[in-house]
């Protein structure tokens, strides 16, 4: 790449090297600091998936990167998925031949270089219930499902007579099925994937900032040449120059290009799917399952030690931010789930409930409403890139696409992605450490099996993590209330991984809120104390902080039990924002 840096944009050294792309409150500062101060040649707006995904394409391409984000790393839609990485069987059908051999690409590389601590594979049982079509037909659709990517590390299907599922399946009625298939796809917690691909994209050098809106585009004569932002942590406003800013809302796309001032290329619908948690004894199986309905598909998906089942798919037209779950989403989950189940699930054995807005994509003309689970890319205006649609297993083409589409726009000539050759932090070292898992159990006084816990959450940052402790041994004591966790957990959630307020903690660093039937409720005072010193809160800030969480757990609780999105929606954005200082809509 012709190099093409001057004094304000030289490489920014930091006082200590950034080897895991810590992102505490001394980088929080420091990153406000380089915003003002650099040129970029790419500033990225958007903290989820898609676009923490082409912040690292960018930075690893050598570029000069800046990302912001209004609320936290995968707030949005990238913290409330099926949690899959799948090609997604349900698109063969529609003869969506590229968009499953690209996902069964991505899925193969996550499991294998970019992120084996993060990403691993997972069983389905297809259950068949039509005698004479349906095992050919599925076998041939799982067959090309096995082939299309490529190599493959997950095994192929293997075909079950009835006896045979229901060995795999207890749970399920003898009269749901003549037989199965059992297949592999590969799952993640989405939000701390996300997270990692933007700790990684800052140890490759970008800023990235959370809490950080963008509340104006800046341009010079036709051009958008930069954005102005405000931290909605303390109100301050600063001008971020670039050449190129490349639009990765989700949802909010339609809203930025309104604020930006430029006509889009295509719209973004949201869709809401809705997910309930349940524990894991109440559906006794050694697999997950996939379950036709009339619309789409249901997920039956191992998670720990609970499943989560969903998705619903029904246009959400309200709040982008806090989309609510109402009583007939949970009860046309537990209706269609229990359809199949000997012993049927009841609103009683949900634990959590999590709704997610998909950014469908709605093209101002028929050819392009078909792309849906497709991605777009356009260059909006000069200076000015937007990308929409796709789904998470594809962040990481769609990432690179977004950066391919600002090349224009950037001076000098840049390099090809390389993405796919890069592991995110803590892939390095994995799997010799889960081989000495034992030996780093006895060193910390942990039982093995919460090591291996800690390793499939933080790789080979496990040294960093544990070492929190090591002046403190109380913070490897569970979190009360929320023993899956450790409390050094939450203290580095704070230090390193860019939480900034008890949700983001409680929901997305860990999963707290989904997790347990209190949803966090038991812990958050816990949790905010353990926190309260990294980030100079004083006994006012925690109560407040832990009063916001309790509030927001609580609106969730009676949204689910309205009976349409309008009553759900009024009592969900009723509750109060943990970033008070955020403008919504910011156009």
């Amino acid at each position: 790449m012709a190099t093409r840096r001057n004094a304000d944009s030289a490489p920014h050294t930091h006082a200590e090297p950034p080897i895991t792309g810590r992102l505490g409150p001394a980088e929080r500062e420091e990153s406000w600091q380089r915003l003002g101060a650099e040129t970029f040649d790419v500033v990225v707006v958007g903290g989820g998936v898609v676009g923490v995904g082409a912040a690292l394409d960018a930075a690893t391409r050598g570029l000069r990167v800046a990302l912001v984000e209004a609320r936290d790393l995968a707030s949005g839609t990238s913290s409330r998925s099926s949690k899959l990485f799948h090609g997604g069987l349900r698109y063969l059908e529609q003869l969506e031949f590229g968009l499953v051999r690209e996902a069964l690409r991505e899925r193969e590389l996550m499991l294998t270089r970019i992120a084996p601590h993060l990403v691993k594979p997972v069983a389905f049982l297809y259950p068949l219930a039509n005698r004479l079509w349906e095992r050919p037909y599925t076998a041939a659709g799982l067959f090309l499902y096995d082939t299309m990517g490529g190599a493959r590390s997950v095994p192929g299907q293997k075909h079950l007579t009835r006896a045979g599922a229901l060995r795999l399946v207890p749970a399920l009625k003898r009269d749901a099925l003549i037989g199965g298939i059992r297949y592999y796809d590969a799952q993640a917690d989405d939000a701390r994937h996300t997270m990692m691909v933007g700790r990684t994209a800052a140890h490759y050098g970008a800023v990235v900032r959370t809490s950080t809106q963008v509340v104006e585009f800046l341009r010079e004569a036709d051009r958008v040449s930069g954005v102005r932002v405000r931290d909605v942590e303390d109100g301050r406003e600063v001008d971020v120059r670039a050449h190129a800013v490349i639009n990765a809302t989700g949802v909010w796309t339609d809203e930025l290009q309104r604020l930006s001032g430029s006509r889009g290329r295509f719209r973004v619908r949201a869709s809401k799917g809705v997910h309930i948690v349940v524990p894991r004894d109440r559906i006794v199986a050694e697999a997950g399952m996939i379950l036709r309905t009339e619309k789409s598909v249901l997920f039956v998906i191992p998670w720990r030690n609970h499943w989560i089942v969903g998705t619903t798919d029904t246009d959400w037209n309200l709040d982008l931010a806090h989309p609510a779950a109402t009583k007939h989403d949970i009860d046309y989950i537990l209706e269609h789930v229990n359809s199949v189940l000997a012993t049927p699930l009841t609103h009683d054995d949900i634990e959590g409930v999590y709704a997610g807005l998909r950014p469908l994509l709605a093209g101002e003309s028929d050819s392009t409403s078909k792309l849906s689970r497709e991605h777009a890319v356009a260059r909006v205006a000069p200076g000015l890139v937007a990308i929409a649609g796709g789904k998470y297993t594809t962040y990481r083409v769609m990432g690179a696409d977004a950066v391919d589409a600002a090349h224009v726009d950037l001076p000098g000539r840049i390099q090809p992605s390389i993405t796919d050759k890069v592991p995110l932090v803590g892939a390095d070292g994995y799997h010799a450490l889960v081989n000495q898992a034992d030996q780093l159990a006895a060193k910390h006084g942990l039982h093995p099996y919460r090591v291996r816990h800690l390793l499939d959450r933080y790789g080979s940052l496990v040294h960093e993590v544990l070492s929190l402790a090591a002046d403190n041994p109380e913070l490897l004591r569970p979190i009360p209330a929320s023993p899956d966790y450790l409390q050094v957990e939450a203290v580095y959630a704070v230090s390193h991984e860019g939480a900034m307020h008890l949700e983001d903690v409680l929901t997305r660093r860990t999963r707290i809120s989904i997790e347990y039937a209190h949803r966090g409720v038991e812990s958050s005072e816990a949790v905010a104390r353990l926190i309260a010193p990294v980030l100079g809160w004083d006994e006012e800030t925690i109560k407040r902080e832990v009063e916001v969480y309790n509030a927001r757990v609580e609106a969730e609780r009676t949204s689910q039990t309205k009976p349409d999105d309008q009553a759900a929606d009024a009592v969900r954005a009723a509750a109060p924002e943990a970033r008070p200082q955020l403008a919504e809509p910011v156009s």
